[in-house]
């Protein structure tokens, strides 16, 4: 009886050690927790887990992360990403972290770029040019995301019967100008031309679009046209070929694997048959006239869009897509003095270096 006292009072003096114990360690069972959630447990846990508290502050320690993903370098994609971080500096100095990065053309990069941005839980995405655009709307449909340097919204996302406004967590500003008043830019030229190439990328849908656009108001003035679509740029210089030894006057809309191999263009063309283009880039490259925009004044915009949305002052699935406000046409000086032409009235002429 002694022992099995002494053994009572033992295990008692444990119990109330062990208590003792655990209450002077109050984190515990929160240090539990935090190794749930990297890793270092594999026990699970009954509670479940806290919602985060909403909060309209900017996530990065004080400022706002705005993850820029730029389909490629190319001048005119450049100026509307300069556009852009100028106009965030400027309505809100000091508070965005941007994040700018290019897939350097490569469509799977794009994707690559905008899953980081979303694991990272960045605060808006500006997607610059149709496949980031694309990548970005597949990725999340929270993430505020807007674009620039996309010409038709509806025919880039899908959507029938587009109003102009997205609805969702997408909205941006778009490169297109006029298409009549393009193809009327080749009436001015060359009035008496019978054929017109039509030439893009068939990978791109926001290329189709422009040209099946053109393609009926030409026709509607007299022109015989035929589209010449080339897969990428493996094929392109074939398919440029064919269409300068078929066409009196070639079109280029704005596309984005034209606008970065503007020289396979103008080793074929250049002295040889007029290329119009739907943009200054292009048509700096190897063209001879266009209907331009500035880039920078679209990039910018999309910026004034992007304060807003991130401050609270704008709400993104209201924003209508914005357009740029001005066009102008514009001529390059090399490429006419190859051809022999003198530039109708009201052209400017592009500065080619």
């Amino acid at each position: 009886m002694k022992k099995t006292a002494k053994l009572a009072a033992l295990l008692l003096a444990l119990a109330m050690s062990l208590s003792l114990a655990a209450c002077s360690n109050p984190g515990a069972e929160n240090s539990v927790s935090a190794g749930s959630q990297s890793g270092e447990s594999d026990a699970p846990s009954s509670a479940p887990s806290a919602a985060p508290a909403e909060s309209s502050a900017p996530a990065g320690g004080g400022k706002y992360v705005v993850g820029i993903c730029q389909l490629a370098p190319h001048v005119a994609l450049d100026a509307a990403t300069e556009g852009f971080i100028d106009a965030l500096n400027e309505k809100l100095p000091g508070q965005v972290d941007i994040q700018n990065k290019n897939a350097a053309g490569d469509t799977p990069t794009c994707a690559t770029i905008i899953n980081g941005f979303v694991s990272d839980g960045v605060d808006l995405i500006m997607a610059n040019a149709t496949a980031p655009l694309q990548a970005a709307a597949s990725a999340t449909d929270s993430i505020p995301v807007l674009g620039t340097s996309i010409t038709e919204y509806g025919v880039a996302l899908g959507i029938d019967n587009f109003s102009g406004t997205v609805g969702t967590n997408v909205s941006g500003t778009s490169d297109l100008a006029p298409l009549d008043q393009q193809a009327q830019m080749i009436k001015d030229w060359y009035p008496d031309a019978k054929t017109v190439g039509l030439i893009y990328c068939s990978a791109e849908p926001n290329s189709q679009y422009q040209v099946d656009n053109v393609q009926k108001y030409l026709e509607d003035m007299g022109y015989t046209c035929k589209q010449y679509p080339f897969s990428d740029t493996n094929d392109m210089a074939s398919v440029v070929q064919d269409a300068a030894d078929n066409s009196d006057v070639l079109y280029v809309p704005t596309d984005n694997t034209a606008a970065n191999n503007t020289g396979i263009v103008n080793n074929i063309c250049q002295g040889v048959v007029p290329v119009f283009a739907g943009e200054e880039g292009i048509c700096g490259g190897c063209g001879v006239a266009t209907l331009s925009i500035s880039y920078y004044d679209i990039g910018y915009k999309t910026g004034e869009m992007a304060a807003q949305i991130l401050t609270g002052e704008g709400d993104i699935s209201t924003m209508a897509i914005e357009y740029a406000p001005k066009f102008v046409k514009k001529y390059n000086p090399v490429t006419c003095e190859a051809l022999n032409l003198t530039p109708p009235e009201g052209y400017e002429a592009i500065a080619v270096q």
